[in-house]
């Protein structure tokens, strides 16, 4: 599965999810759950930060898998 970049538009760590803008346009806002971030640790992502992941597509629209930061 190819993988793709973005910017976390932005995340709520108390609910556990949000949203990455893709680099690739055609794939728009890209939902992510907190169980989807390969980190250890509490699982959080920071509005703006570089993300790489998989994108996966169901019933509900695009979603994001296996998470990392980009430094």
């Amino acid at each position: 599965m190819a993988r793709l970049k973005g910017i976390v538009k932005w995340f709520s760590p108390e609910n556990g999810f949000g949203f990455i803008e893709s680099e690739s346009k055609e794939a728009g806002n890209i939902f992510v759950d907190y169980s989807s971030i390969q980190t250890d640790g509490f699982k959080t992502l920071e509005r703006g930060q570089k993300v790489e992941f998989e994108l996966e597509k169901d019933e509900r629209g695009n979603i994001a898998r296996r998470v990392i930061v980009i430094k």
